[in-house]
């Protein structure tokens, strides 16, 4: 065989591969190849970032991911700032969102209107429930001995949370439909912990915060818990009812999860999701979960995306009866 053919074979060959090798698409390379920014909406030390950073830290730690997230906060504007930054990243499979319950409300936000179609839920991992605590000496030994008063005259009652439109108030407006006529004046504190030590120093009545921000004057018997917002009892408070137990429909608490843009390759929500999923079963995640009274609880992708969509309704109407839903 003439060497020239056999040289001209081997080239032939070489240019082929260089061609099947450059039609590969850069998304087909291996996910992840360079770190993951996780947006958090609000501030260093907040329940998002506590979340954020201690999953990031986990997926390090225990190389689930090749690659590490890197936790960026975007604050301002009751979240406004970084939801909007995070709408121009669609379809990035290195731009994730912490999400709370706001991921609901910007749905019903005359300034963003961002619906659900425009995310790619990867997990939820935890609800941080909602409780209703009041001064140790409070007169209301119970939460209905609470409701009562407010069905008599809310007018001299005053609740403590951290936004107008944040679970904590969608908590208050569930009470006032279980006390047709009520209208509880509220003030809004800059963190959960400044909002307890109103109610224990007897400046509002009563806070519908978390539990983790009260826990410090619970402990130190400053403040006493009612009823917590889960939908059972906290192994952390067994000795608290839930508001179902005491014949209250309501159910309610911060979301803590993550999710992607709409349109990102499947094989990064896999990818995403699988890592999430590990990171929630570690013997670290179950001690934040602990430590911070979370509900602990982890949905994959389709069922969190499920949760978050029978949530809608609930969120539109709260929206809608404070007045701070959509502009026709």
């Amino acid at each position: 065989m003439d060497s020239g053919t056999v040289v001209g074979r081997v080239i032939r060959s070489g240019i082929g591969a260089l061609a099947v090798l450059s039609a590969v698409p850069a998304g087909a390379q291996s996910y992840p190849n360079k770190p993951i920014e996780v947006i958090v909406t609000t501030s260093a030390g907040s329940g998002g970032d506590v979340v954020s950073r201690s999953v990031a830290e986990i997926i390090r730690k225990q190389k689930l991911l090749p690659e590490l997230l890197t936790v960026n906060n975007r604050v301002g504007g009751a979240g406004i700032i970084g939801y909007k930054y995070f709408m121009t990243k669609r379809g990035d499979p290195y731009t994730v969102m912490s999400v709370t319950s706001t991921i609901l409300l910007m749905a019903f936000r005359a300034e963003t209107k961002i619906g659900l179609e425009n995310y790619t839920p990867l997990a939820l991992f935890a609800i941080d429930p909602q409780t209703i605590m009041v001064k140790a000496d409070s007169p209301f030994k119970t939460f209905k001995d609470l409701m009562k008063a407010m069905q008599q005259d809310s007018s001299s009652l005053v609740g403590a949370t951290t936004s107008a439109a944040g679970t904590g108030r969608m908590v208050i407006h569930l009470m006032e439909k279980q006390a047709p006529g009520s209208r509880i004046k509220f003030v809004n504190f800059k963190g959960g912990s400044e909002a307890v030590t109103s109610v224990a120093g007897g400046h509002t009545t009563f806070s519908t915060e978390n539990l983790s921000e009260g826990l410090p004057f619970v402990e130190g018997k400053k403040v006493r818990v009612l009823a917590v917002t889960s939908d059972r009892r906290l192994p952390q408070a067994p000795d608290v009812p839930t508001l179902q137990e005491l014949g209250y429909p309501i159910t309610a608490g911060t979301i803590r999860g993550f999710t992607f843009t709409a349109g990102v390759p499947k094989e990064a929500v896999a990818t995403m999701e699988t890592a999430l999923k590990k990171a929630h079963e570690s013997a670290e995640w179950k001690e934040i979960a602990k430590r911070n009274i979370f509900q602990d609880i982890f949905m994959g992708s389709e069922a969190f995306t499920q949760f978050l969509a029978k949530r809608m309704p609930e969120y539109q109407e709260f929206y809608e009866a404070i007045g701070l839903g959509k502009k026709k």
